[in-house]
């Protein structure tokens, strides 16, 4: 809710650099689930829009439902006075409260490496999987990417199990039709795989197994 940060966002919005949208300078604290209902994306602790940035350089489209959350890093930083989840800057249990909520598709987010020890990462993961993610994260250093520091953090990622099961049934189904048309072998079975393709069950090529 920093002015400034505000103001920034709103202009790489007119810029075109970020995805179009209202930047909300209220405390997450006074967010409540039914004020999120009909947006698309939800970028909390939103800076100055990397998230946003970012995602469409992968090419993520504007339209693609996505929440990304960069938590407080000041109650676990190295540079602070360390007080974890004593500090009234530790957002992430009412964050969690709003994702039990509004059952987001897919969340991205950050935190310092220090969080880990705190247990911050044990909590969101937790917490998460109880709510039917499936949850990743990885430790990457700004001098990954040639800076001339480490500047550690734990990236993240928790995935809706059942709305990926939803989106595989679809896939599945959708690619099984498709395959029986352009091959005209209605009795040949297809299935989809894990790695995004489709293959038959039965080989057409005699001399493959199955």
């Amino acid at each position: 809710f920093d002015p400034k940060a505000a103001a920034w966002l709103r202009q790489l919005i007119k810029n075109g650099d970020i995805a179009e949208g209202i930047v909300d300078e209220r405390s997450v604290t006074d967010v409540q689930a039914i004020d999120l209902k009909s947006y698309t994306q939800h970028h909390f602790f939103a800076g100055i829009g990397v998230w946003s940035y970012a995602l469409r350089n992968a090419g993520w489209s504007d339209d693609t439902p996505v929440c990304t959350a960069s938590l407080p890093c000041q109650p676990f930083s190295v540079a602070g006075e360390q007080l974890g989840k004593k500090d009234e800057r530790h957002l992430l249990p009412h964050f969690l409260e709003l994702v039990k909520q509004c059952k987001f598709d897919i969340i991205f987010g950050e935190q310092v490496e220090a969080a880990i020890r705190h247990g911050w990462l044990d909590d969101l993961q937790t917490t998460m999987e109880a709510e039917g993610y499936a949850v990743g994260h990885a430790v990457l250093g700004a001098h990954s990417i040639n800076a001339a520091h480490k500047r550690q953090r734990v990236f993240w990622v928790a995935n809706s199990i059942s709305k990926r099961q939803k989106r595989q049934r679809g896939k599945r189904q959708e690619g099984t039709t498709k395959h029986r048309k352009a091959s005209g072998l209605g009795s040949i079975k297809w299935l989809y795989c894990k790695d995004g393709k489709r293959r038959p069950i039965k080989s057409s090529i005699k001399p493959l197994v199955n």
